[in-house]
């Protein structure tokens, strides 16, 4: 058993595929025209870090409800945690990419982390061994 998506609410499909494989180096798996429960168009598009099973569903906002919970997924605490092999190198091309950081690296016992935003807002643990 495992958990197969994560869905994130979104305000625009290509600048959050641009964020996730870009600046993340997560890996396009899927975008396919798809239909919402009314039968109006989405897409149905699929990110996924190199070589993980969990994939993160990048769902466009559909109606206030949805568009209000953009970038505030988790209420405002780090909802998605990113782990890493090599902190540093990670951390750096981020900031090159202008990843908004709202911590500065930390060490901890269990590694070093920072908190960043991803493209809508939401919070993000960088975590490196």
């Amino acid at each position: 058993m495992h958990i197969e998506l994560v869905a994130i609410i979104v305000d625009d499909y290509d600048e959050a595929i641009a964020f996730f494989t870009d600046v993340l180096g997560f890996e396009l798996i899927e975008d396919s025209p798809s239909l919402t429960n009314d039968g109006r168009p989405k897409r149905w598009v699929v990110v996924r870090p190199p070589d993980a099973t969990t994939g993160v569903l990048l769902a466009l906002a559909d109606g206030a409800r949805q568009s209000a919970g953009v970038g505030d997924q988790a209420s405002g605490r780090v909802g998605f945690f990113l782990s890493v092999d090599d902190f540093d190198a990670t951390h750096w091309r981020m900031v090159q990419h202008g990843v908004r950081f709202l911590t500065e690296p930390k060490i901890e016992t269990y590694g070093t982390f920072a908190v960043f935003l991803d493209i809508s807002g939401n919070r993000w643990d960088l975590l490196g061994r």
